[in-house]
């Protein structure tokens, strides 16, 4: 990627449509991509500087004070946003605010075009009072605008809020504009001028989200043969306890699901699809949720591994997220090979994928907003059911052990040294030799390698309604199977 591609994705909206929701969630799937992304949020701004628990008057259009007010808050972010960029090499940039009309939106687009930066419009419709009503109760009732406030008395002026940017409220017509509308929670989608590959990206995450309640379970398969010998990697089996786990399992996940509908991912290795056999649910087996690949050193330990490649043992120990074993993989190329099951997490409601242990380290990094450098040491045990429940700014978990022993396959992170061998930071190949290299370079984001989703240069507006991915747009990484 360019080092000099700069995006600035500008929310629209009427109050209460999910702007701040999307912008958590482009900011967080972007950040684990490992692009730097960051929000700023205009409402933040206008509390610093004018405070907070402001009544709707001060949003009303005809409140010169109040307009004044908001146009600072609004330049004030935007002055930040850029400096961001300038400084700190920012790549992807959302602002946050209602940015509902048309002379609002020509000054973002001048003021931007003018550093470099590109302009993505996100602008979030909603015509569904229900939706409406439910997320001035979840979300907006809670705001620090209505802290210590009679929760009926907010909402009365909440809604009035709404009414005043309603007066005002131009939705987006300007076509030469690059947009994208999320009709209804994305039921339609609207796209206008997508260019490049990463506003491609952006759009197609963004048309794969829905806020339907649902459940998502994570549990690592059965104690392995090569768990209970230390080994890594493998096609192993399941040991016994690990086999008397798979009996109880479904026990568990009725207990706490009930009779709601689910589906069960699994691995293509036979770990995973045993500990599966006894859950009578749909199964999806996807190559991609195979475990991470250790190349030279799979079937090994890892005393083997420091006794025979040390000089890489203490590179891994280094960077774990970065290292690459040879002829295998790192982290970094996991939360690659990673991206398409996200993008179908997302369009799914319940789902309970029985993995790995590095592949539900990076999945619950999406969802839980973990660091590159923390994720490769999430303690996700054996015999461990992990449930997150998504909300508007996060998840809820909840973890059921089962009353089944199993090894420890944690390993803690340990204090770091100075790296043995030097840091492979461009393009070219590693070096053959030992088991592996750390590969990293700030200016190359892990970027998805499936196609781009829109021509670059389109120039037509085009109107998609939500529908389920087939087997073939998802290639060869998954397909139904019986058990």
């Amino acid at each position: 990627m360019s080092a000099n591609l700069r995006i600035a994705c500008v929310m629209v909206g009427l109050p209460a449509r999910g702007k701040t929701y999307i912008s958590q969630k482009v900011c967080r799937y972007l950040t684990w991509l490992g692009i730097k992304t960051k929000v700023f949020n205009v409402g933040n701004y206008r509390r610093q500087l004018h405070g907070a628990n402001l009544p709707h008057t001060f949003f009303d259009p005809h409140n010169t004070l109040g307009e004044q007010q908001r146009r600072e808050a609004a330049a004030a972010a935007l002055e930040d946003m850029i400096r961001w960029f300038n400084d700190e090499q920012g790549i992807v940039a959302i602002y946050d605010a209602t940015n509902s009309t048309t002379k609002r939106r020509r000054w973002l687009c001048d003021t931007l075009a003018k550093q470099d930066i590109q302009v993505l419009f996100i602008e979030s419709i909603c015509q569904d009072e229900e939706l409406i009503l439910a997320n001035i109760k979840d979300v907006k009732l809670s705001s620090p605008d209505y802290a210590n406030i009679d929760p009926d008395e907010a909402a009365i002026d909440f809604r009035a809020r709404i009414d005043h940017y309603k007066e005002q409220y131009e939705t987006i017509t300007e076509q030469e504009l690059t947009y994208i509308k999320l009709i209804n929670v994305g039921s339609q989608n609207i796209i206008n001028q997508i260019q490049g590959y990463l506003e491609s990206r952006i759009v197609y995450y963004l048309m794969n989200l829905h806020i339907a309640p649902r459940k998502i379970y994570f549990s690592r398969h059965g104690e392995s043969q090569y768990n209970l010998s230390g080994k890594i990697g493998g096609d192993s089996n399941l040991s016994e306890r690990g086999r008397l786990y798979a009996m109880k399992l479904p026990d568990l996940i009725k207990t706490n699901l009930g009779d709601q509908d689910l589906t069960v991912w699994t691995s293509t290795m036979k770990r995973t699809i045993e500990t599966s056999e006894k859950l009578d649910y749909p199964k999806l087996q996807w190559k991609a949720l195979d475990e991470l690949d250790a190349g030279v050193c799979d079937g090994m330990t890892y005393e083997e591994i420091e006794q025979k490649y040390p000089e890489d043992y203490a590179n891994r120990d280094e960077d774990k997220f970065n290292y690459r074993y040879r002829g295998g993989e790192s982290y970094g190329d996991v939360v690659l090979r990673l991206e398409p099951v996200i993008m179908e997490l997302e369009r799914h409601e319940n789902i309970l994928i029985i993995g790995h242990q590095a592949i539900l380290r990076c999945i619950y990094a999406y969802f839980m907003n973990y660091n590159h450098e923390d994720l490769p040491y999430i303690k996700i045990p054996l015999h461990t059911v992990i449930e997150l429940t998504p909300k508007a700014y996060g998840c809820e978990e909840k973890r059921f052990k089962v009353d089944i022993e199993a090894v420890d396959t944690h390993r803690p992170k340990v204090k770091k040294s100075k790296s043995i061998r030097k840091i492979n930071t461009s393009f070219k190949l590693p070096a053959v030799g030992a088991s592996g290299e750390i590969v990293r370079d700030p200016m190359s984001p892990i970027i998805p390698i499936s196609p781009q989703l829109f021509p670059k240069g389109s120039s037509s507006t085009t109107t998609s309604n939500k529908t389920g991915l087939s087997n073939l747009d998802l290639g060869d990484s998954a397909w139904p199977y019986n058990k």
